[in-house]
């Protein structure tokens, strides 16, 4: 899956761009579609869960222009760190940093309260470009039937 998703990445970001990458990643029906074609064609939420992973291991400003922070469980708690130190090695602002910060929170704030109660959140990835743009994959499950729920936010349609 890594050495695939690596290629496959590439070869997106070569011809479309980091941006389109990540505007295709916050459609949920592509990324489901990118979970298959990996090879993880189990359509449950560990499509989100192991495709964020591979994707965080892969990632890298150059040779895809994206970096990612969070994941799952403690790693969703590291993110506004995460996102310091990726931000620090592309030289963003302190202000753009607090603001991407803000971004992160307010997704999990919104899809675990305002939009979903009763999805608390377990999965928060926080994918970002190198001119900023970010993209928000994080899913919530209910702990009554065990169902999960996905939500992709992009920053362009904030």
């Amino acid at each position: 899956m890594k050495k695939l998703s690596d290629e496959i990445v590439r070869l997106l970001v070569n011809e479309y761009g980091p941006r389109e990458f990540l505007s295709r990643l916050s459609d949920p029906f592509w990324f489901q579609a990118f979970g298959c074609v990996l090879g993880f064609d189990w359509h449950s939420s560990g499509v989100t869960t192991v495709v964020a992973g591979v994707l965080k291991d892969v990632l890298q400003f150059d040779r895809h222009g994206v970096r990612v922070a969070g994941g799952k469980g403690k790693a969703s708690r590291k993110t506004p760190q995460e996102v310091v130190e990726i931000s620090n090695s592309i030289n963003l602002s302190t202000k753009r940093i607090e603001e991407l910060q803000y971004a992160s929170r307010m997704c999990a704030k919104v899809d675990t309260v305002a939009i979903q109660a009763g999805y608390p959140l377990y999965h928060h990835n926080f994918f970002l470009t190198e001119k900023g743009d970010w993209c928000v994959i994080q899913q919530g499950i209910c702990v009554d039937d065990r169902t999960a729920r996905r939500y992709h936010w992009f920053s362009s349609n904030v």
